[in-house]
């Protein structure tokens, strides 16, 4: 038996449904945006000139970013548990660590990019 509760378990799984449904909606809007931008023939200049400062794409990108931080790490420690049988404190601090590791990496992009 796994030594996670029931309890921690469930929470996990409405954490990473959660965090799935929101990731689909900001790829679509991702997605949106790229294939506008192609269609109007923008440079990368001309982009993130649009972006300096819009603090709605800044919004945007950290809430997926967020996500990502969330959904990402979930998927891996069910990953690591099933696969290659690796379980308990350690396995939910590695989980953790690349947590705070996409955080870190996709905020300091979003703030490069709308900064």
């Amino acid at each position: 038996m796994n030594a996670m509760s029931l309890k921690t378990q469930a929470r996990l799984w409405y954490w990473q449904r959660m965090s799935a449904t929101v990731l689909a909606c900001c790829v679509l809007v991702h997605i949106a945006v790229i294939v506008y931008a192609v269609h109007q023939g923008l440079s990368a200049t001309a982009i993130l000139g649009r972006t300096q400062g819009n603090w709605f794409f800044g919004a945007f990108y950290t809430l997926f970013v967020i996500a990502c931080a969330i959904h990402v790490p979930i998927g891996l420690l069910r990953i690591a548990e099933e696969w290659l049988q690796w379980r308990g404190k350690s396995a939910v601090a590695a989980s953790v660590a690349i947590s705070a590791l996409l955080a870190f990496m996709g905020l300091r992009a979003v703030y490069g990019v709308v900064a």
